[in-house]
C-alpha cells in the first residue's frame, strides 16, 4: 500500500489566513487560501480536482474537518481558480459556493465553460489539466451581490464585483485583517521574480473578457479600501506598496499600447505573434529595470504560459466591439 501523500506546506500569516500550493502546473504558480474564524472556514479559489486532497490535508493540519467549511469562494470561473469547485462542494457538506452572478450558471452546468477552455488549450490538454468538471447543485450556489457580506465565525468577508480580467470576477475583503483576495484583477506576482523581497507585479489580460478600462476601475476600487495586504491566487501575499502598484499600471498601459499598435492589422497568426513579441519584450525589459538578473530562458520558463495567454486575450480584445478604440 502506498503511503498517504505528505500534507502541504501550510503558511500561517498569524491573522487567520493560511496559504498552500495548489499543485497547478508547477510549484508556486497557484495558491489556495483558507480564512478561519472561530473554527469556521472559507476556501478562496479551488485550483483543479487534484487540489481537493491537499485542501483536506491542510484542514486536518489545523484540526478542522470538511464540515467546518462554510464557503468555497471563486474569484472567477477560469478553471485554474474554479476547476475543483464541484469536487470540493461534494466533500464539504455545509459549504455554499460563492461566485459572481455571471458565473453561477456555469458552475451548475459547466459544459459550455469547459468547451470555452478547450477552445483555448485544445481538448486533450484541457482534459489533462482539469479532468472532468463536477456540477454544483444550484441550491448550494450563492450568486453574491456587490458588497454582500458573508459572516464567518467571528469575522466578516465582503464581496466586491471587479471586472476587467473577466466580467465574472470578484474580490473578497476580509475586514479583521484588512486583506483583499484579488484573484487575477490585480495581476500576477511570482515569488521566483522577487528581488530583495520586493514583488514584481504584472497584469493578466488572458482570454476572453479583458477590458482595460474596467480593470483600471477595479484596481482603483480595491486600493480605495486601503488593504494592508493583497492575496493573489498567483502567487499569494504581497503588500500594496506604491511602486509595486505603479509598475502594474505601467505594464497594463504598455500591454494596451502594444495591442492598439496592431489594431489596424488583419486577423491572423502574425498579429498574435507580434503582440506576443511586444509584450514579452515589455515585461522582460521591466524585469531587468526592476533588478531581476536570472538569464532570459529562466525568466521565460516562469512567464511563458502567461505571456501566451496575455497575447491571446489582447487579440480577443482587439476583435471585440470595444477593442482597440482609443
Amino acid at each position: 500500500m502506498s503511503p498517504p501523500p505528505a500534507p502541504p506546506v501550510l503558511r500561517d500569516d498569524r491573522n487567520g489566513i493560511y496559504a498552500f500550493d495548489a499543485g497547478y502546473i508547477r510549484p508556486l504558480m497557484a495558491a489556495i487560501h483558507l480564512v478561519v474564524g472561530c473554527g469556521r472556514v472559507a476556501v478562496i479559489d479551488t485550483g483543479t480536482n487534484a487540489t481537493l486532497a491537499p485542501t483536506l490535508a491542510a484542514l486536518a493540519a489545523l484540526g478542522l474537518g470538511p464540515d467546518r467549511v462554510d464557503y468555497v469562494v471563486l474569484t472567477h470561473i477560469h478553471l485554474d481558480h474554479a476547476g475543483g469547485a464541484g469536487a470540493m462542494m461534494a466533500t464539504f457538506p455545509q459549504a455554499r459556493l460563492v461566485v459572481h452572478p455571471r458565473g453561477a450558471r456555469h458552475m451548475a452546468d459547466p459544459g459550455k465553460l469547459f468547451a470555452a477552455v478547450e477552445a483555448v488549450y485544445g481538448a486533450d490538454h484541457a482534459r489533462s489539466l482539469y479532468g472532468t468538471l463536477i456540477p454544483v447543485p444550484s441550491a448550494r450556489i450563492l450568486a453574491a451581490d456587490h458588497r454582500q457580506r458573508l459572516p464567518l465565525g467571528d469575522r466578516e468577508l465582503e464581496v466586491f464585483h471587479t471586472p476587467g480580467h473577466a466580467r465574472h470576477h470578484l474580490c473578497l475583503f476580509d475586514h479583521p485583517s484588512r486583506a483583499m483576495f484579488t484573484g487575477d484583477v490585480l495581476g500576477l506576482s511570482y515569488r521566483e521574480l522577487d528581488v530583495d523581497h520586493r514583488p514584481f507585479l504584472f497584469p493578466t489580460t488572458s482570454p476572453s473578457q479583458f477590458e482595460p478600462e474596467e480593470m483600471v476601475r477595479s484596481i482603483d476600487l480595491v486600493l480605495s479600501l486601503n488593504p494592508e495586504a493583497l492575496y493573489l491566487t498567483h502567487y499569494s501575499r504581497i503588500l500594496p506598496a506604491a511602486d509595486t502598484i505603479a509598475g502594474l499600471r505601467r505594464l497594463l498601459e504598455g500591454h494596451v499600447a502594444v495591442a492598439r499598435a496592431e489594431a489596424g492589422a488583419g486577423a491572423g497568426p502574425d498579429r498574435g505573434r507580434r503582440i506576443l513579441d511586444g509584450i514579452s519584450r515589455l515585461i522582460l525589459d521591466e524585469l531587468r529595470a526592476f533588478g531581476c538578473t536570472p538569464p532570459e530562458p529562466e525568466l521565460r520558463a516562469v512567464l511563458q504560459i502567461d505571456l501566451d495567454l496575455n497575447a491571446q486575450g489582447l487579440v480577443a480584445w482587439l476583435d471585440s466591439d470595444r477593442g482597440g478604440a482609443p
